[in-house]
């Protein structure tokens, strides 16, 4: 009864005179309150960790980072609000009023009505200080806690932004997302290169698979694609891939993200190669217009002299030399090269590398490779003796392979001597 009469009293109340209400303090990322043009004292509220602190007599200022940008933004606080929790690295979370800086290093700051410590830290514990630029050797140790500093953060930020370009840029190409296995019987690749799948369980009947063949973790979706392609004209996917090669270097990890796409009715590889070059330049340049500061800071520190490169080769189209044109090229060169350059070989990266470079530090195509350097699945040529077979690899500066493909062959006759030659038919008859 006294909780009704309560009610009943407040309501006479607000029905006598308007209740004054705050308007909701809306939830907004650090990027998204620095890109605001025309800050008005609009109530917002921001989540993140703090960066810095710099306490004055009347003023308290925080640096509040929350991931989503590079940059942080200013927080100006009464120095009321000052106290031991709000220290380098602590999670907090902000409300007030997002008004115009009077600074000009940022074009907005949060004016603080309330601050909540969500997490405290004991900065002088914490393995990161401000404004200290710790080696990546350092950073490996704290694999938990490296994704908080500005390197890690901004490569973590464009390898997102290149992942959504490449969605974006088979979605808008009307191509077909498929999810293809991870756990697979097939070997795409052929090198044998392949991490096996066993149960974990202690009790094994031997001879016994829990698929009842042995199954790996995939090398290639590719396959698959191919299988999804008799019912789609264009498909891709885009997942892990592994590779057990016992080799510590960048080039050669045991996980990675890898692209495949298949197209169904190409009958050119110069079809191919346009949508390997769109692709490349289509993600390049989202990610350089959508986080220029966090590739600025990469090619500071991490890839420095790289910016100039990256868009001399988005501003020349690709050239394209065969495969029997490289070896003359490498042949010819006053270097000299770790493995021999001959028609026959394989392209080792220092004759990737110095191909680019050869060519104007432009990215090109190299095709018509050998056909006993390929898989089963690249058209033949049919051109003599020689015997190469409709593939292609994209040369980039710095990196050397960065694409590979072919016209995938099609007629039955040329597949089952392939497959025989090679002693596959049996694994490989659903092909067929």
């Amino acid at each position: 009864m006294f909780g009704a009469r309560c009610l009943l009293r407040a309501l006479r109340s607000c029905s006598s005179a308007p209740c004054p209400r705050h308007r909701p303090a809306a939830r907004v990322s650090v990027r998204g309150a620095l890109g605001v043009q025309n800050a008005n004292g609009e109530r917002v509220t921001v989540q993140g960790w703090i960066r810095s602190v710099r306490s004055q007599k009347e003023v308290l200022f925080l640096h509040v980072n929350d991931g989503s940008s590079l940059e942080s933004l200013q927080v100006v606080a009464d120095s009321s609000f000052d106290s031991r929790e709000l220290a380098f690295g602590s999670s907090v979370e902000v409300q007030g009023q997002l008004v115009k800086s009077p600074s000009k290093k940022q074009n907005v700051e949060l004016k603080a009505e309330k601050i909540e410590v969500v997490g405290n830290c004991d900065a002088k514990a914490f393995p990161f200080k401000y404004k200290e630029r710790h080696p990546l050797e350092y950073l490996r140790q704290y694999p938990h806690l490296r994704c908080r500093t500005n390197i890690l953060g901004s490569i973590l930020r464009v390898r997102s932004e290149a992942t959504a370009a490449i969605h974006s840029f088979f979605k808008d190409s009307g191509f077909v997302h498929i999810h293809t296995p991870v756990i697979t019987s097939n070997d795409c690749e052929g090198a044998g290169e392949l991490f096996q799948v066993e149960p974990s369980s202690k009790i094994k009947v031997p001879e016994e698979n829990f698929f009842n063949i042995p199954v790996f973790l995939t090398v290639s979706g590719q396959l698959h694609l191919e299988v999804m392609s008799g019912a789609f004209t264009q498909v891709f996917t885009f997942g892990p891939t592994f590779r057990a090669e016992n080799s510590q270097s960048r080039r050669h990890l045991a996980e990675f993200y890898m692209v495949e796409a298949e197209i169904s009715f190409l009958e050119s590889l110069q079809d191919l190669m346009q949508v390997m070059e769109s692709l490349f330049k289509t993600t390049a340049m989202t990610v350089l217009s959508n986080c220029p500061k966090d590739v600025e800071l990469c090619h500071k520190f991490i890839a420095p002299g790289q910016k100039d490169r990256l868009e001399h080769m988005l501003k020349n189209n690709f050239l394209i030399i065969s495969y029997t044109e490289a070896v003359e090229i490498l042949k010819q060169a006053s270097q000299n090269f770790t493995f021999t350059p001959e028609w026959g070989a394989d392209l080792h990266t220092e004759h990737e590398k110095y191909l680019v470079k050869h060519c104007g530090d432009i990215p090109v195509f190299v095709i018509n490779y050998p056909r006993a350097l390929k898989p089963f699945y690249m058209r033949d040529n049919e051109d003599g003796p020689q015997h190469t077979v409709a593939a292609v690899d994209l040369l980039v500066p710095g990196v050397g392979e960065l694409f590979g493909g072919s016209l995938r062959e099609e007629r039955c006759h040329f597949l089952e001597q392939r497959l025989a030659r090679l002693g596959l038919t049996e694994a490989y008859q659903w092909v067929l």
